[in-house]
């Protein structure tokens, strides 16, 4: 059931997108225009999405060495609960 929902909220994000994007195409507005607007430019937005990615990474990866196991073994030790 949780697909579902997932795959439904995914179809919302998606129409509201379009419909957002077919009314800023109405008023022609593109991307670049709204961007310089607050003073940026796709290249501008591009480097800060590398510069997030490159800080991310690295700490989801060294997260994961202690998250995943502890997740493991408290998987494997616990016993498993009732779906009351």
């Amino acid at each position: 059931m949780s697909l579902l929902r997932f795959l439904a909220a995914t179809f919302k994000i998606a129409l509201a997108s379009l419909i957002t994007g077919a009314g800023l195409s109405f008023f022609d507005l593109s991307s670049a225009e709204l961007l310089a607007r607050i003073g940026m430019t796709p290249a501008d937005l591009w480097a800060y999405i590398m510069r997030g990615v490159t800080w991310a990474v690295p700490n989801i990866l060294l997260g994961s060495l202690i998250v995943v196991p502890v997740w493991l073994l408290t998987y494997i030790f616990l016993p498993p609960r009732g779906d009351a």
